[in-house]
């Protein structure tokens, strides 16, 4: 495939002629590297960084593979197999009670959010919300925070946040922002992607109290982990399935509706259901840190 001058545009970055053939230089070397040294190389002398300094190496690892797939370069095959191919397969540690849990937020006792750091943590989280979330389990994008729904030692829910969307006419409308803008500074705009309550709960304002909680938690912790204070929250809810009543009691600003393409349509050839977008800003003067 031919590079034009103006580049090649992949994963939200542009890759000018000068970039892809140091690229191949990197890929030629010898002795031949693997595809996780080629991605490593590759960030250093592209100065590809994430927002805390340290490299984009995930990020790059996805785009070496998209520009191979449009013929543009030739890694070399990978050493080992990950399990990135492999369907997830849930646990079955989640067992339905004989009754359902109707109390009102208020008087749940022991009620927080346990954030998932551990390996058994994150199996909860993965089997709740592959059993029980209608999407059903996939890994999140690019820097993410989960976060358990606990009463005592009791699981109530899960709910996570991952990379925002490349493209939301609402969003993007209402923010103001440039298209230089959008891509510089994407990362300060996190997704609410998974959000469940367990089907056997059934608490008034639980799912408004975890919202309220999680963007008065989130922003610090994620500061902690990834080195920088996102300013706006974001979620898209499917129109025919849910009202999106918990958004509007927590305060979160209902925008417009997407158009029912995925991510990657750019021809309008895939039909998705139609979603709701909203917003959540996470500080007064968020304009001032996505525009100029």
């Amino acid at each position: 495939m031919r590079v034009h001058d103006s580049g090649l545009k992949v994963c939200g970055r542009s890759f000018t002629r000068e970039d892809i053939a140091c690229i191949r230089e990197i890929i030629s070397a010898t002795p031949p590297p693997c595809r996780r040294e080629i991605a490593r190389r590759t960030c250093e002398a592209l100065k590809w960084l994430r927002p805390d300094g340290r490299l984009k190496e995930m990020s790059c690892r996805v785009a070496l593979l998209r520009l191979q797939e449009k013929g543009v370069i030739c890694l070399p095959p990978p050493r080992r197999r990950n399990g990135n191919t492999r369907p997830y397969k849930a646990q079955r540690t989640l067992l339905e009670p004989a009754a359902s849990l109707s109390l009102p937020v208020e008087d749940l006792t022991g009620l927080r959010l346990l954030r998932v750091e551990s390996r058994e943590d994150s199996r909860l989280w993965n089997e709740a919300v592959s059993r029980f979330h209608y999407l059903g389990y996939k890994r999140l994008a690019g820097a993410q925070m989960r976060y358990l729904i606990m009463a005592q030692a009791e699981l109530l829910g899960v709910i996570g946040f991952g990379a925002s969307a490349w493209k939301v006419a609402p969003r993007d409308r209402w923010i103001g922002w440039s298209q230089r803008e959008r891509e510089e500074r994407l990362h300060l705009v996190v997704n609410n992607a998974r959000f469940l309550l367990l089907p056997w709960v059934c608490s008034r304002n639980l799912a408004s109290w975890v919202l309220s909680r999680c963007a008065r938690r989130l922003p610090p912790e994620w500061q902690q982990r990834y080195g920088y204070h996102p300013v706006l929250l974001e979620t898209f809810v499917e129109k025919d399935r849910f009202a999106g009543t918990c958004y509007k009691a927590a305060n979160w600003k209902y925008l417009g509706e997407t158009q029912g393409r995925g991510k990657l349509d750019r021809h309008k050839r895939y039909a998705e259901p139609v979603k709701q977008v909203y917003v959540y800003p996470l500080r007064k003067d968020f304009r001032g840190f996505l525009c100029d």
